[in-house]
């Protein structure tokens, strides 16, 4: 079993974590959204997966910083950021919601028009947010997903043994929440570090952060909760979306991860989005920290283009 103190003191500590960026609490309608600024230029909102934070963008932050106004945001639920009350329908924790803390965060930050990049569940707030406020988003670029509804559409029992976690995550409250609790960090760990790159792409402070946030009941809760929704509320705001996504949207995947060995994750975002490029990357999951620079490079030649073509 992986040992969560042997694999922290193992994580090499970066040189730089955040240099020349700024934390800060933002007031929304629902609580608080915690985010780190940086930079000048055209704004990118960049919103991050299960289980981690906002610290997941640390190497790949500070270079989009010299042509951006970087903002790494926690989400609702997760990190720094407010974790409100649910309900039986967990409607707090659906990404309509989730995307409304993000679009009162750019208000508050004076941000009318804003690209996005995303990875995981922060992706599909991203999309949300996207469908939700069309006029908002130049463009959105994603980290290994596929969209929320083709994916349950089109998993089988091979997906299911990969992408446990979706489906004991939805079990109904406080199952799971217990059992998590029992160990969190030992929780954390295996479903962080057990991948194809196992725990190598985390450093010291990143990885102190998630455990740290995971060790909270609330977060615990807010993040099952998270799941729960894009069971049920979610899908049905999906089913009733009338149109597909007009901005353009980029997609990678990991070559190593469950998308490329389950999904034709370009085929599913074309089902949503009008303009869709990608590829696979090699990688798992966690591209943003595992292969940033492969990121780096596929992210600034789409923003170039999409910030030219308004």
């Amino acid at each position: 079993m992986l040992d969560p103190e042997t694999i922290l003191n193992a994580a090499p500590v970066a040189d730089s974590f955040f240099g020349g960026f700024e934390e800060h609490i933002v007031r929304v309608p629902d609580g608080h959204v915690f985010c780190r600024i940086g930079g000048n230029g055209p704004a990118l909102l960049l919103l991050h997966g299960y289980p981690q934070t906002s610290a997941m963008w640390h190497k790949v932050a500070p270079e989009l910083a010299r042509s951006h106004t970087v903002i790494c945001a926690d989400l609702r639920g997760y990190g720094r950021s407010a974790k409100p009350s649910s309900d039986d329908r967990h409607l707090p924790y659906s990404k309509r919601s989730m995307a409304g803390d993000l679009i009162a965060l750019m208000d508050s930050l004076g941000h009318e028009r804003f690209l996005i990049g995303a990875h995981d569940r922060g992706a599909r707030v991203a999309h949300r947010l996207c469908a939700d406020h069309p006029e908002r988003a130049i463009a959105l670029a994603t980290l290994d997903i596929a969209p929320t509804r083709e994916m349950y559409r089109e998993a089988d029992s091979a997906f299911a043994a990969t992408y446990w976690h979706w489906y004991w995550l939805i079990q109904k409250a406080p199952f799971p929440e217990r059992m998590i609790g029992h160990d969190p960090r030992a929780f954390l760990v295996r479903k962080c570090c057990s991948g194809s790159a196992g725990a190598s792409p985390f450093v010291r402070q990143a990885l102190e952060e998630y455990l740290d946030a995971f060790e909270r009941p609330e977060t615990i809760h807010a993040s099952c909760e998270d799941y729960r929704a894009a069971y049920g509320v979610d899908i049905a705001h999906d089913d009733a979306d009338t149109g597909k996504l007009q901005m353009p949207v980029l997609a990678l995947w990991g070559a190593h991860g469950a998308i490329e060995a389950h999904f034709d994750c370009l085929a599913l975002w074309r089902e949503r989005a009008e303009q869709v490029e990608g590829f696979a990357v090699t990688g798992g999951h966690y591209l943003a920290e595992e292969c940033p620079d492969a990121v780096l490079e596929a992210w600034r030649g789409f923003f170039a283009q999409s910030l030219a073509a308004i």
